[in-house]
């Protein structure tokens, strides 16, 4: 199994928990050196105890440039190249245009949009040195289609899709290929809260079941199968494509 990615450097943030964490187990379980970033140390190194040696945690927030440039440094410390990159750290905020507040805005576009341009952008030159690479952009189907009460959060994840196609345009000469997978409702803690802050959180549950057709609710493992082959030479001639992992949701 781990031939896969044998010999692959991966950088995936928002690690800690959730679908972040599902794909660096799996990424790792191929064969990948994984950098493990995110805010919550304690997690991170609960991840990071479970894949072994080929773990290196870096605590940070991906927002920040200098931040970013710590990432790269120790993951070119340690494991000498970059091969892969998941931008998987997200954040969301429930209201429709009215309801949603400036500092609400603010924080999705800049940890949903603006974080992942910066960590791209940092990390194109260190896969030019490696021979090509793949980015792997967690978006949604909220990205694609929208929804009620989601006024900064589908936007943000709308900005997400385009930039994966307008990166893979311009880089898919160097042999670097940009992607994006488009989740449905999984549950993980960010969707956990969103049932749970709810005035009725069975029946809210009980609907986001209703709009998935293979009737049930998405795991993380579900999504990180894919990363796996995003990141791997099997989607070798993969670039610019969106991939909704949703149950059915954008069947009906």
């Amino acid at each position: 199994m781990a031939s896969r990615l044998q010999g692959k450097v991966a950088i995936v943030t928002g690690a800690g928990s959730g679908i972040g964490r599902a794909c660096a187990l799996a990424l790792a379980h191929h064969g990948a050196k994984v950098t493990l970033v995110g805010r919550r140390l304690d997690r991170l190194d609960g991840v990071a105890r479970e894949i072994g040696e080929s773990a290196l945690v870096v605590e940070g927030d991906v927002s920040k440039n200098s931040q970013i440039d710590r990432v790269l440094e120790r993951t070119i410390d340690r494991f000498g190249a970059i091969n892969v990159l998941l931008n998987n750290a997200g954040v969301m905020h429930i209201g429709t245009a009215e309801q949603i507040t400036e500092t609400q805005w603010d924080e999705t576009f800049n940890v949903n949009v603006r974080a992942l341009w910066l960590l791209s952008r940092a990390t194109l030159p260190q896969m030019r040195k490696a021979g090509g690479g793949s980015i792997i952009n967690m978006a949604s189907v909220l990205g694609i289609n929208g929804a009620r009460n989601r006024a900064s959060y589908a936007p943000s994840k709308g900005a997400v899709v385009l930039l994966t196609k307008c990166m893979a345009a311009d880089h898919g000469h160097e042999n670097i290929r940009v992607n994006a997978i488009c989740p449905s409702f999984v549950e993980t803690d960010l969707t956990a809260a969103v049932v749970r802050n709810s005035p009725n959180p069975e029946k809210v549950r009980a609907e986001r079941i209703a709009v998935h057709p293979i009737g049930r609710l998405g795991e993380p493992k579900d999504v990180a199968g894919l990363a796996v082959y995003l990141a791997s030479d099997e989607s070798s001639w993969v670039t610019g494509a969106v991939f909704p992992v949703d149950g059915g949701y954008l069947a009906v």
